[in-house]
């Protein structure tokens, strides 16, 4: 049962929006809106998509809606300007986007009922995808077409996922932990070798491994490295810091010395444990 006073709110969100989006674009909007096309949009789109992936990662949910926010903005807005360029617009995409939910997902709108799980329910989607794909006469391969622009991580984990949703895939995270330990046996062997080429693409290798057992483990690859990268920074900071006060640079300061300022950046940064948690 919804809350009439919750849809009521929602529908008046949306059409101030559209209203806003629509003003900026008229003839007494924003110059700069008004100057803007589908193409000039396209980094603002990826840039606000990174910015939404990171807010989740934060776990700051005031964040988490502002940028989604903006996103949503962003698409709301290269809808109209595809409206003006006469193709679909604002309710054509989001027709579009309607029906094609309501078509891969027969077991809610339609009498097919026997999905039991999320991953039943997937393994459909991709289905009923492929079969869309081999009706237009489109290569109807279940990993379909990945956008060049895609991070290699974000790629490298869809592919996975669909190839798993028809069941190439191993049962548990046994399979990639002992894969990685297989490729970084090559890797070594390869080192051993001195064959730059054929290490190079053992570490590919393993960096595809790693991403299948974190998509196991539910880990999004690259909202996590991009924190790790997040962690090593503010951490050598530290390190620079603490040498500034002495005068040096680390340029100036031994192996030795950077650990040492390492592992108390490690302490000094380290977040507050979870409430609850054994202390």
């Amino acid at each position: 049962m919804s809350d009439t006073g919750a849809d009521e709110r929602e529908r008046e969100a949306f059409s101030h929006l559209v209203a806003v989006c629509r003003r900026l674009r008229g003839p007494d909007g924003c110059p700069w809106d008004r100057e803007q096309t589908l193409e000039s949009m396209t980094p603002y789109l990826t840039e606000e998509a990174v910015e939404s992936g990171e807010a989740i990662g934060s776990g700051d949910q005031v964040h988490v809606a502002e940028e989604l926010g903006d996103l949503a903005f962003l698409a709301l807005f290269c809808l109209e300007l595809n409206g003006e360029r006469g193709g679909p617009g604002l309710a054509g995409g989001l027709e579009q986007a309607a029906a094609k939910l309501i078509r891969r997902h027969p077991h809610v709108y339609g009498a097919n009922a026997g999905i039991a799980d999320g991953e039943a329910a997937y393994r459909q989607w991709q289905e009923i995808k492929q079969g869309e794909k081999a009706g237009t006469g489109k290569a109807a391969s279940v990993l379909g077409e990945q956008p060049k622009g895609l991070p290699a991580l974000v790629a490298a984990y869809r592919l996975q996922e669909k190839a798993g949703a028809v069941g190439f895939d191993w049962p548990d995270t046994a399979g990639p932990l002992q894969k990685m330990r297989e490729e970084l046996a090559e890797i070594e062997q390869e080192l051993g070798r001195d064959a730059d080429r054929a290490v190079a693409r053992e570490i590919g290798d393993l960096l595809f491994a790693v991403v299948n057992l974190a998509r196991h483990l539910a880990v999004d690859p690259e909202r996590e490295l991009r924190a790790a990268s997040r962690r090593f920074r503010d951490r050598f900071h530290h390190i620079e810091r603490r040498l500034a006060e002495q005068g040096r640079r680390p340029s100036q300061a031994t192996l030795e010395e950077m650990d040492a300022l390492w592992e108390e950046a490690k302490s000094a940064l380290a977040p507050p444990p979870a409430e609850g948690a054994d202390r």
